[in-house]
């Protein structure tokens, strides 16, 4: 048996999925008479691959995994729905997470009636560990940790996200979003190493693809299958995939994307630094900064005046008067600037 299969709900490891004409069938060329389509308007006529076989086997060459341990998802938000569809029990199970975080790992507790124990980070933004496992009890299946953080920024101790892995008796899902701005801090390498742990990652941030809506979890193939099985049959659409396939191309360009970006929110932060509003920025991993400010509410609505929209988190745990800025282009940035030194 393997390690998460005892964690999941009976009815989900029973289900039997739907078989579509996509799955029994998966040759490119034929006359397709299987699916009720229309034979005209190629190529969106026909059901993209539900499996998105080509899509996989490209990531799984630029991330260094095997193809059979990618799920594709509408988003990152998919995959973290299917993980509570998967092994939480409506009313009865719950999951734990760390606190500030990402808000869907609440949002998708609550349309799937589950209950989030959350456990509040340090004041350095680090996990207590010894409070996170003892939040969890028989009913815990999952542990939601998000490195680099959102909204703080920052990446996680390795032996903290080590130690959670090897104690926490549930799935651990890691949510690595905001990874291709913090080289070396990936679990990706490591995936097998652990049973017990799921790797989000997307292509929303460093790619620049948040349009097309594409997100991954890394896990095990048989986990993957367990996934596979409960999505909708057609959950990536033909021109999200056709689409992406063009952009992977570009490995190079992205890479760029990173170290310029880098660059800017070194640029950005000590400019910040020099305003006299601006009480603290915290250390960033990210795409973005956590800026401690006076007025937080007064210095988002002139931003907004002034058409240049950040993030008011002053209202999010231990992010008390703290903005979430968003490292832009060089122009972007001097235009958040010119603004904020004329508050």
């Amino acid at each position: 048996m393997n390690y998460f299969e005892k964690l999941l709900r009976p009815n989900i490891a029973r289900l039997k999925p739907y078989s579509s004409a996509r799955d029994e069938y998966t040759g490119d060329e034929g006359v397709f008479l299987d699916a009720n389509e229309n034979p005209f308007n190629s190529p969106y006529n026909r059901y993209p691959d539900p499996r998105q076989r080509v899509l996989k086997a490209k990531i799984a060459a630029i991330k260094g995994v095997e193809p059979g341990c990618i799920f594709l998802g509408n988003g990152s938000d998919e995959p973290i729905d299917l993980m509570y569809r998967a092994f939480c029990e409506p009313g009865v199970d719950n999951v734990v997470s760390i606190d500030p975080t990402y808000g869907m790992y609440q949002v998708a507790a609550d349309i799937n009636n589950i209950e989030v124990r959350k456990v509040l980070l340090t004041a350095d933004y680090q996990m207590d560990v010894p409070a996170l496992l003892a939040a969890a009890d028989d009913n815990t299946k999952l542990l939601f940790l998000c490195s680099p953080n959102n909204p703080t920024g920052n990446c996680f101790h390795i032996a903290d996200i080590e130690a959670i892995l090897k104690g926490f008796k549930g799935m651990v899902v890691l949510d690595e979003a905001y990874i291709d701005f913090a080289p070396g801090k990936s679990f990706l390498p490591r995936l097998a190493e652990f049973p017990n742990l799921v790797i989000l990652q997307t292509f929303s941030k460093a790619w620049g693809m948040a349009g097309l809506r594409l997100g991954m979890a890394f896990a095990s193939p048989e986990l993957v299958q367990v996934l596979s099985k409960i999505k909708y049959p057609y959950n990536l659409n033909i021109l999200t995939q056709q689409t992406a396939l063009e952009l992977l191309d570009s490995v190079s360009e992205m890479e760029n994307w990173v170290k310029l970006l880098l660059n800017e929110r070194e640029v950005l932060s000590a400019e910040l630094a020099k305003l006299p509003f601006v009480k603290k920025q915290y250390p960033s991993d990210s795409n973005f900064l956590l800026v401690k400010t006076e007025e937080p509410r007064k210095i988002y609505q002139y931003l907004v005046g002034h058409k240049i929209i950040i993030r008011d988190r002053s209202s999010v745990a231990l992010c008390e008067g703290c903005l979430r800025i968003t490292v832009g282009s060089p122009d972007e940035n001097r235009q958040l600037l010119d603004a904020l030194k004329k508050y």
